[in-house]
């Protein structure tokens, strides 16, 4: 460690207050004729005013600057510098610079040591815990928790073997013990073919009257497990290693001697979204957060795939998407380093067999995977990687969207994005069979194109008025070639701005606030509820100075997430346009497994329950005691 950077954040002048920027040499000779580059989710706007520094540019969250004075910063010296004129106010300690670095002027890029963001208008405290003891009310490890129950409990069995089963239920059997052993690998077996001592046999029946993904489990000397299909199978299965990895793990639990358990899911859209674009994560990591998906009896993994920060998902027709929409760093002006980033270039993305053998790894374990292409928004990846797209006669920066990126929107007004859009959404059907492509379509800002002459002409020739018009207008061309393909589109609720899509076959993902997707649903939308105010991951779960997330949303601590009630104030009449609910993991703050896990968990599991649980067998006490068993990345 050579170079140590601190923010300090003051809450004056109104409104964003000041961001204190201190650099201290650490190393033992002096430093002189550098830069300093940072990224950060605080920015300075264009109309700003800086102090003690000379700043050169910005990209979105990457800053660049310099010292006022030229003379060498001796061992042990500080350079500090202010900044007013933000964004925002900062919310949390992650709030300012999350990675640093300094260039000399033979090019050379040195690391920089980052400290959290102090509060100079108060003292921080310790976050509260976020779970209390809680309590068992039957000594049962299930999360889920089933929606009817009915058993005493027992001790448990060494393990479950098979008794008379068909080779499709040995196979899903194995499956289940397999996925258990992924993810505890210090773990004991659960299920096997063949009896040992000490085992129960475990037998499977067939009822086509139980609903799809129900299930039935019945107890005694043996274990029955009833269902109608291989969904229902595969969640009383997980029930029952669920309860024996809880048995296994700590006395408190049990299994059951007697009794049934007789079970199906409240929605039919149990759903997970990962944003893979903010921060990359490794093709094992994505295929874990799967599991997990699977061991909660989630079934819709929804893969956030390309965003302004990198486009992740190889194109073979299009290989520029991935040499360079996929590749940051700091030498490469188009593509600078964003939130967590550091200086040197790296190319992150997808191949189309790592991508195939994903989606075959979820489809075993119940699991559909919608893959998401950003349109219009969230662009600036493909734009880099294909300025022809652009309408060379646009002014530069005429907008920026809410996370900083200028013009950054895919132009309707040209014939090349919708070459572009067929040849990605071809290669996409043919990896990706889940009937559902999520087409993104959320914040496009309230100005976009209005700089652009060729959508100016566009606008006047198709009668549309500003940009959210022009927006619909785009949206209906994409929905047409989803339509074309047999595609089911999905977006979030921004979709329907501007007079909106048809609503026949489209789904909206409501996630600005609950009451939007009410006001979708008697549009005729079918509807995914997905607020932020609940189901964003991503969100702090406290007000305290001390917490690590994203504070748009106010904070969300677990209880909230599982307390949440999706359906709201639904009127009786629209309740069938509500598919389900999802929760959405956005990457900005995960620099680090240790921050996904601080973040997405316990709240993972409330929003599973959420999803399975009728509301009448909600019990926060019993999930706080309960989630404490289950799996993290």
């Amino acid at each position: 460690m050579t170079y140590f950077l601190e923010n300090a954040w003051l809450p004056e002048p109104a409104p964003a207050g000041t961001w204190q920027i201190t650099l201290t040499n650490l190393s033992d000779a002096p430093l002189s004729d550098f830069k300093l580059s940072l990224t950060s989710i605080t920015r300075i706007m264009p109309e700003h005013e800086i102090t003690g520094a000379v700043f050169h540019k910005r990209a979105a969250n990457f800053h660049e600057f310099a010292p006022e004075d030229t003379t060498p910063l001796a061992s042990g010296e500080s350079w500090s510098f202010s900044v007013e004129g933000l964004n925002r106010s900062p919310f949390h300690r992650n709030d300012a610079a999350k990675t640093a670095w300094i260039t000399t002027s033979d090019g050379t890029h040195h690391d920089v040591v980052v400290g959290d963001l102090t509060h100079g208008g108060m003292t921080p405290v310790l976050p509260q815990p976020r779970l209390p003891e809680g309590r068992l009310t039957l000594p049962f490890a299930l999360l889920p928790w089933p929606n009817e129950i009915d058993a005493e409990p027992g001790e448990a069995p060494v393990l479950l073997h098979a008794a008379g089963a068909s080779t499709a239920d040995l196979r899903l059997m194995i499956s289940v013990d397999a996925l258990h052993g992924r993810l505890f690998p210090q773990a004991r077996r659960l299920f096997q073919l063949s009896a040992v001592p000490g085992s129960r046999a475990l037998r499977f029946d067939t009822d086509d009257s139980l609903p799809a993904e129900g299930y039935r489990l019945d107890f005694g000397g043996e274990v029955t497990l009833t269902a109608s299909d291989e969904a229902g199978r595969r969640y009383g299965l997980i029930a029952l290693a669920q309860m024996l990895h809880g048995a296994f793990t700590d006395p408190d639990y049990k299994f059951p001697r007697a009794g049934h358990i007789t079970d199906a899911p409240r929605y039919g859209w149990r759903g997970c979204h990962l944003d893979v674009s903010r921060h990359f994560w490794q093709i094992d990591e994505v295929a874990r957060v799967v599991d997990i998906l699977a061991w909660h009896k989630l079934n819709i993994f929804h893969w956030h795939l390309t965003d302004d920060e990198g486009w992740r998902a190889e194109i073979k027709a299009l290989p520029q998407l991935t040499s360079a929409g996929a590749t940051r760093g700091a030498e490469l002006p188009k593509m600078l380093p964003q939130l967590g980033d550091g200086p040197e270039a790296r190319r992150q993305y997808y191949t189309q067999d790592e991508m195939r053998g994903l989606v075959a790894h979820a489809a075993s374990l119940g699991i559909e995977v919608m893959p998401e292409i950003e349109t219009p928004g969230h662009a600036i990846c493909v734009l880099a990687a294909m300025p022809e797209l652009k309408d060379p006669d646009e002014e530069p920066n005429s907008y920026f969207s809410v996370q900083g990126f200028f013009n950054n929107a895919l132009n309707p007004a040209m014939p090349a994005v919708y070459d572009m859009l067929e040849k990605v959404f071809d290669e996409i059907i043919e990896i990706f069979p889940s009937k559902y492509i999520h087409i993104g379509g959320d914040e496009v800002a309230a100005n976009a194109w209005l700089g652009s002459p060729r959508a100016r002409e566009l606008m006047e020739q198709e009668g549309l008025d500003g940009t959210f018009e022009l927006q619909s207008w785009f949206m209906r061309k994409i929905k047409a070639m989803l339509d074309a393909r047999g595609k089911v589109m999905v977006g979030w609720n921004e979709i329907a701005h501007g007079g909106g899509v048809p609503p026949e076959d489209t789904i909206v993902m409501a996630w600005e606030n609950p009451g939007v997707g009410i006001e979708l649903a008697k549009d005729g939308y079918g509807v995914v509820m997905t607020p932020g105010q609940a189901y964003y991951l991503d969100m702090v779960q406290s007000g305290d100075w001390l917490e690590n997330g994203a504070g748009w949303a106010g904070p969300v601590p677990p209880e909230q997430s599982y307390a949440f009630e999706a359906e709201g104030d639904f009127p009786e009449e629209l309740r069938d346009r509500m598919r389900g609910i999802q929760a959405c993991i956005w990457c900005e703050h995960f620099t680090t497994k240790a921050w996904f896990n601080d973040l997405v968990f316990p709240r993972l599991g409330a929003m599973a329950e959420a999803a399975w649980t009728d509301k009448a067998h909600k019990d926060w006490q019993r999930f706080a005691r309960q989630v404490r068993l289950h799996p993290t990345l």
